[in-house]
């Protein structure tokens, strides 16, 4: 290791050499490093995981967990550790592999003797080539001529500076081609300034996710916390030659803060946590399906909360109805009614607000304008589609398309939509109409309410008292492990009405049984089918659980979760209401033992399952109201509705985490073998990363069939995950592939899948990838995934005891106990 500047001779000053050979300083050879002054960064020849090619790069010194920032020879390695950096005869940083090939350059276009430069990687990260001065007397290091964060690879470190407006001199960040491969990936980051400055990441050449424009203080398509000095402030500066630089200033509370852009065409804001001694991410983009670029296609919105995510704006309709019912929303929506500005004897026209949206892209702008002139512009302007006003950016109106509509959760820019008044709603002939039939009726309805209200009024008060008391003492049995929940939202159904509805809870009419107790079909007074969740007085679980999931599943929507009707709480009787799955569970041996059911579940279907349940985990672990760790999620927990769509149901284990809280232990393990974590089943730690593998079981057994739990190589003691991975090695995975799906059309997008499992059962908690990440994998096609390492529980004990090693559990030890449940489905 040698220090952070790297000096020669020059003129009568004695400075260190490191070595030389003819002409040319030798800086550095493979394995040696230069280390920052400060200690916070070092440079020096690495491999990536998985990789035996060296590389010259920059990363952070004093941590544990590596992260490399900058890459010199990503496109051009070196097959062995032979590499050497010098400062050549005229003056350029080089690297030279064994046979003094000249592998990377600085390539700086004035060249120079080496007896007049020097390099130095400062405090900052920044490795420097620079001019020494003449002036003996100065205390100058030297004019920079050459430094890396002129070049940037796939990071941007603080106080790095992105420029975005030069024609010669504009930026780009480049992911890795994997993560084991820093060559050129698919996508990049940079800015597209043809209309305002916006961050955009491509996918090659077509726009991935972009930030929305720049109003001279934020990204009008970013959310913000409003909170100063707690997270890193990323903005736009105008610099001495009037262009424009993107500026990362980093986290001021918390060291080791980079941008990071990964493989799969992320950008992620990191920190070092020491006290977990890993990297944490506090941003990421994009983070779900709504950001990626224009998913919704033109003249629609697409917003991350509702189901499903896209809907038309107002006065437009979906182009190809039947592509936009199954989901496929590129299509984007046409106008309803024409406009029809500047004929004669046209109706009059008028804008529908809609609040809190990243403005569309191809923004024009017009300068100096205020809200009321920016209307009264657009109104005079046929081509003129919509308009919005920023108090930063001014007026932004659109005479093309509308595309790239977000819905924001916040304050953010409010975008008017042009449209006839016969889309309006608010023509004075309307509102006469309604106002005389309110004026009409009123006294009427006022009656009517007031005597429902009077008789009704003592029994809603009973059955709201009854329901506060119900949760009070579940969550007084729960132990105070969360605050009075309110769910007087939720309806309380009386008994009687659900014995009805069951035939008096009829063998016959029995789906299944669990852990809770016994599942039953029933069918309302009004015609709806519901599935019945009956607490059974045996069960030693059924109170904690069943006042969980009312709490927990009550505040809960999504179209892939099953939806809670209501519970009834009677005396000693608690149930849970759910909307009925036809098609009961995904369980292999409803499905697969089933020839018929098995031909139905093509590889479409199949694949739209598991696409569904990921986002279902995406909206607990990240978009809901509640955080929520799923804990037990497995085939006969995962419903099919009668389009076979999948519905994630039984939250009875589910656990609320914190939004700063990222694992949780229990001494208390509950759930199904075959589809815990290691890390859960063995020590009671629970995270996002057990539901991840719990995921990938249920992904493995969807492509081929087979039920983990009782999936059995008794020659090899290998369990499913076990003899995958064995097969994965052999490159053989086809043989298990179910033969329903074997089709050659799909082959290597069911291996794709195979592998995307493989990498979320992987046994150690830090390898395993986020759900978001998950779904990147799924449906973004990246090239390179990560080679999947050993799955955890890949072996079969051949019993639950341990005896026969003379192991014992202590007596002042919990013992982990384990609840395999079995319910065929609602």
């Amino acid at each position: 290791m040698v220090p952070g500047y790297i000096l020669f001779f020059y003129s009568s000053l004695a400075l260190h050499i490191v070595s030389a050979t003819d002409t040319a300083v030798v800086l550095l050879k493979d394995p040696e490093t230069i280390v920052s002054e400060n200690g916070h960064f070092k440079v020096g020849f690495f491999s990536p995981s998985n990789s035996k090619n060296r590389y010259l790069g920059i990363w952070y010194d004093n941590v544990s967990v590596i992260d490399f920032v900058w890459v010199a020879n990503r496109n051009n390695p070196l097959s062995h550790s032979s590499g050497v950096l010098i400062l050549s005869e005229d003056g350029n940083l080089q690297v030279l592999n064994g046979r003094k090939d000249v592998i990377w350059s600085s390539n700086v276009s004035h060249p120079v003797a080496n007896t007049s430069r020097t390099a130095k990687l400062s405090d900052s990260g920044n490795f420097c080539l620079l001019e020494l001065s003449m002036d003996l007397s100065s205390s100058s290091n030297g004019t920079v001529i050459w430094q890396s964060f002129d070049h940037p690879t796939d990071s941007i470190l603080p106080s790095m500076k992105l420029r975005m407006s030069s024609l010669n001199m504009r930026q780009r960040l480049q992911s890795w081609k994997s993560p084991s491969d820093p060559s050129y990936g698919r996508f990049s980051l940079g800015t597209d300034s043809r209309t305002h400055f916006q961050i955009f990441i491509w996918d090659g050449d077509r726009p991935h996710w972009r930030s929305g424009p720049w109003n001279g203080n934020i990204f009008l398509g970013l959310l913000y916390t409003g909170v100063p000095n707690d997270y890193a402030n990323t903005h736009m500066q105008q610099n001495a030659e009037g262009e424009f630089d993107m500026v990362y200033t980093g986290i001021s509370k918390l060291a080791f803060s980079h941008f990071a852009f990964s493989y799969d065409g992320t950008i992620n804001e990191i920190w070092w946590d020491q006290s977990k001694r890993a990297w944490e991410t506090v941003y990421r983009a994009p983070d779900d399906n709504c950001d990626f670029y224009n998913k919704c296609g033109a003249f629609a919105t697409s917003k991350s909360l509702e189901s499903p995510i896209c809907k038309c704006l107002r006065g437009f309709r979906p182009k190809n109805s039947q592509e936009w019912s199954s989901g496929n929303w590129s299509g984007g929506c046409v106008r309803r009614t024409t406009l029809k500005c500047g004929t004669t004897g046209s109706q009059q026209e008028g804008f529908f607000v809609i609040r809190w949206v990243k403005p569309p892209d191809l923004a024009e702008w017009l300068v100096g304008l205020s809200q009321t002139d920016c209307r009264t512009q657009c109104l005079e302007n046929c081509s003129c589609l919509a308009y919005a006003y920023d108090v930063g950016s001014g007026c932004m109106y659109w005479s093309r398309d509308l595309i790239d509509i977000q819905e924001l959760p916040s304050d953010a820019v409010d975008l008017y939509i042009r449209l006839p008044e016969s889309e309006l709603g608010d023509n004075h002939k309307s509102k006469a109409v309604i106002a005389g039939v309110i004026l009409g009726t009123g006294s009427i309805a006022i009656i009517l309410c007031l005597f429902w209200w009077c008789k009704t009024r003592q029994k809603e008060r009973e059955v709201r008292r009854n329901s506060r008391k119900t949760m009070m003492l579940e969550n007084h049995h729960r132990g105070g492990g969360r605050s009075q929940c309110r769910v007087e939202e939720l309806p309380q159904l009386r008994y009687e009405d659900l014995a009805v509805a069951t035939n008096n809870f009829h063998e016959s009419n029995k789906l299944g049984k669990g852990g809770f107790g016994q599942v039953y079909k029933g069918r309302m007074k009004d015609g709806q089918e519901i599935a019945v969740k009956r607490l059974s007085d045996t069960s030693g679980q059924g109170l904690q659980e069943f006042t969980n999931e009312v709490v927990v599943i009550s505040r809960l929507q999504h179209r892939n979760l099953v939806r809670l009707l209501g519970f009834c709480a009677e005396g000693g009787e608690k149930m849970l209401v759910y909307e009925y799955m036809p098609n009961r569970s995904l369980d292999p041996v409803n499905n697969f033992s089933d020839p018929v059911k098995r031909k139905l579940l093509d590889w479409g279907k199949r694949f739209n399952i598991i696409e569904g349940i990921c986002r279902g985990l995406i909206y607990l672990h990240r978009d809901s109201r509640l955080r929520i760790i799923r804990r037990d999620l497995k085939a006969s927990n995962t419903l099919l509705d009668e389009d076979l769509n999948p519905r994630i149901s039984d939250f009875g284990m589910a656990r609320i985490f914190m939004d700063n809280q990222d694992q949780h232990e229990t001494r208390r393990v509950v759930g199904t073998y075959g589809y815990m974590s290691p890390e859960y089943a063995m020590e009671g730690h629970f995270s996002e990363k057990s539901d991840v593998f719990s995921f990938g079981v249920l992904v493995l057994e969807i492509v081929t069939g087979c039920r983990n739990s009782t999936f059995w190589i008794e020659e090899q003691s290998l369990t499913l995950l076990g003899y995958m991975w064995k097969l994965w090695t052999e490159n053989n995975v086809a043989s298990i592939i179910d033969p329903a799906i074997s089709n050659s059309i799909f082959r290597n997008d069911i291996e794709r899948c195979i592998q995307v499992g493989l990498l979320r059962v992987q046994e150690y908690v830090k390898d395993r990838p986020s759900v978001a990440t998950v779904l990147s994998m799924l449906v973004s096609e990246i090239v390179d995934l990560p080679y999947p390492k050993q799955p955890g529980f890949s072996k079969r004990l051949t019993a639950w005891d341990t005896s026969s090693s003379g192991s014992q559990i202590p007596q002042n030890s919990s013992a982990s106990s384990i609840t395999i449940t079995y319910l065929s489905g609602r």
